[in-house]
């Protein structure tokens, strides 16, 4: 697991999940949550065995620029394009 960015406990307005976070078969969870304030910045993201996407996940919480959520779920939509 790999933690970017900043967020009080309660000062988020929803934790968004792309992937799934169960644990499935005795498999472990390959997912990334985002929390996203009321607007939809990201103010942080957590990675649990995917790789590879810290500095992407950096970026959209230093963006402080609001994103679509269900593009931000949604695994096939590369999260560079996010920022766009």
């Amino acid at each position: 697991m790999e933690y970017s960015g900043y967020v009080e406990p309660g000062k988020y307005d929803a934790v968004v999940f792309r992937g799934d976070p169960s644990i499935v078969d005795g498999k472990a969870p390959e997912f990334i949550a985002f929390w996203v304030d009321s607007v939809g910045r990201v103010l942080a993201g957590m990675n649990a065995n995917v790789w590879d996407v810290v500095k992407p996940i950096q970026n959209l919480v230093r963006a402080k620029k609001p994103v679509d959520r269900q593009r931000l779920a949604d695994p096939s939509v590369p999260l560079e394009d996010l920022l766009g």
